[in-house]
């Protein structure tokens, strides 16, 4: 799928997590709607809303019943999603409330954010399933290394925006087929520094320095001719899946 991520369950560090609500979950599309702004937070495609509502007949009382969708936490830089079936009168007001077709959705409050454009689909993956497609990722974690001002400007500058085009058009494209991936997270605009952060196959890998100096920093430097250090700030010692 393209743009956002498929979580999967089986493979963590791939932008993919497969929520399978109920082996018996399997035709409109309907969007959540915040309550307090009217914007759209997230689809659902027509064939997972059928499974949503077959795996809702089942359950006592399904019209007192929504599905409740947010992001519980965040493992190896990646979204961990629940998805589960809970009164629909339990919502709060600043949640996330909607209902289309006998299907009421709530994302709560906290979770807004962080799923604000992402769809709920219908895997056909392996033994299928439903699967948060979302475009957004978790802030990565940065090191205390970087200045405290530089995390404060953010990587919205000219530098900034070049560096992170050639890190998801190039550097990362070519090195997903070992799991890894690099961000960019500070960048010094005047004296041309960037920061980044590998996660993935990479954090952790032997090869990592290797990676980095012959493969990621030479992709830049081709593109950048006055960029000056790259520093990484991974945290290598707690990449629990490193690709060698």
């Amino acid at each position: 799928m393209e743009q956002g991520a498929a979580w999967a369950l089986q493979h963590p560090l791939v932008a993919a997590l497969v929520a399978v609500l109920t082996p018996r979950l399997a035709a409109m599309t309907a969007s959540t709607e915040n309550r307090t702004t009217g914007l759209p937070v997230i689809s659902i495609t027509d064939d997972a809303r059928a499974m949503v509502l077959d795996a809702l007949s089942q359950e006592p009382n399904p019209a007192e019943m929504a599905l409740w969708l947010e992001v519980r936490a965040v493992e190896a830089d990646a979204f961990v999603y629940d998805l589960y079936f809970q009164a629909a009168s339990d919502a709060q007001s600043a949640d996330s409330v909607s209902t289309v077709d006998g299907l009421t959705t709530v994302v709560p409050e906290r979770s807004v954010a962080r799923l604000q454009g992402a769809s709920l689909e219908l895997s056909t993956e392996g033994a299928g399933g439903l699967v948060i497609v979302n475009p957004n990722r978790p802030e990565p974690e940065v090191s205390s290394s970087i200045p405290k001002e530089l995390l404060a400007a953010g990587i919205d500058g000219p530098l900034g925006r070049r560096i992170t085009a050639i890190l998801e058009s190039d550097v990362n494209p070519s090195i997903a087929g070992h799991g890894g991936r690099c961000d960019l997270v500070a960048v010094d605009e005047v004296e041309r520094h960037a920061y980044v952060k590998l996660s993935g196959g990479c954090q952790g890998c032997a090869m990592s320095r290797m990676t980095l100096s012959q493969g990621i920093e030479q992709m830049l430097r081709a593109e950048i001719t006055d960029l000056g250090d790259l520093i990484d700030v991974t945290d290598h010692g707690s990449g629990d899946n490193p690709y060698y």
